[in-house]
């Protein structure tokens, strides 16, 4: 318990779900080797939104045969102003 190094680090995990709103910048999962950027995201370590818009996941085989999950935002409609 010297100095808190017994607990687990918090900061590596997914921040966000599917549906759910995220801002422009907004970090949507850090320290996870799993999850991969989709489309509008960008990050290796720590991906983040590219736009605001809906979070939702998509899986793709690699050529290795493995398994990916890619974090994806679906862009929010803007509104234009008359």
């Amino acid at each position: 318990m010297i100095g808190g190094f017994s607990t687990p680090k918090k900061d590596k995990m997914l921040k966000v779900s599917t549906g759910q709103l995220v801002k422009t910048g907004q970090i949507l999962m850090r320290g996870l080797p799993y999850y991969k950027a989709g489309i509008n995201t960008k990050g290796r370590g720590t991906v983040f939104a590219l736009c605001p818009g809906k979070v939702y996941f998509t899986k793709k085989k690699t050529s290795h045969g493995k398994f990916r999950t890619f974090i994806n935002i679906a862009p929010a409609k803007e509104e234009s102003s008359k």
